[in-house]
């Protein structure tokens, strides 16, 4: 099968060591990094395989990091945090997070989740390659480039907006709660989210929609929330 390459994230340099000690034994390759943005350098210029990473770090913390490592790659993450509530654990696996493990952990338990992450990225994960590019009706968005055009013409976005309709052109059809709109592209718990995720919505109408007030594209599914119409003529 080859070489598999490890990378864990843990501003505890003790904790990374143990686990690089379990990892190890079992013939994987670890990469070490003390916090999010080391992460990224790494995955980015090396062939990583699974990647287990802390929540709370300095600089950029587990899920900024997840959150821009799903706009890049498909690799898969486990974090392993300290913070065991349903609330962090559901948060994380929203972001992108394929496992969860709480601190203090067994060894036999961690041991057997990276087998399974590894044996299903490397047989099903990395064969299907996510497409940057997202089309919907005359609308494409290139999450590379973070570009973004309507009938060929560029549109100039915010962040937030791109990472709003990124959000809704990846399934289209499927209606987004203001709560996930706001966990996805904020990064943050969702308080007072309606009215920040309104105006947003309102930005992208104006600049997507010829008539922003009968909108094509961006639809309201009221008492739920939003989606993206699955088919534009």
């Amino acid at each position: 099968m080859g070489e598999t390459n490890i990378l864990v994230c843990d501003d505890d340099k003790q904790i990374v060591d143990a686990i690089e000690i379990f990892l190890k034994q079992e013939g994987y390759i670890v990469h070490k990094a003390y916090n999010g943005s080391e992460m990224l350098t790494i995955v980015r210029s090396t062939s990583i395989q699974l990647v287990l990473l802390d929540i709370m770090m300095p600089e950029l913390d587990g899920l900024s990091a997840i959150r821009i490592l799903r706009e890049e790659q498909n690799i898969p993450v486990i974090i392993i945090s300290a913070k065991s509530e349903n609330t962090d654990k559901i948060i994380g696996l929203n972001f992108g997070a394929d496992d969860y493990l709480t601190k203090p952990f067994n060894s036999l338990e961690l041991m057997a989740r990276v087998r399974s992450q590894v044996r299903r990225y490397t047989q099903l994960g990395s064969l299907v390659k996510e497409d940057h590019i997202l089309r919907v009706g005359g609308l494409e968005l290139d999450k590379h480039m973070k570009e973004i055009t309507l009938d060929g013409e560029m549109l100039t976005l915010t962040p937030k907006e791109f990472g709003i309709l990124e959000l809704f052109m990846k399934h289209p059809g499927r209606v987004y709660s203001i709560d996930t709109i706001y966990e996805h592209v904020w990064g943050e718990m969702p308080i007072y989210a309606d009215n920040t995720v309104s105006v947003h919505i309102r930005h992208i109408r104006e600049k997507v929609e010829i008539n922003p007030k009968e909108p094509k594209y961006v639809k309201v599914v009221w008492g739920i929330g939003y989606k993206i119409e699955k088919h534009n003529v």
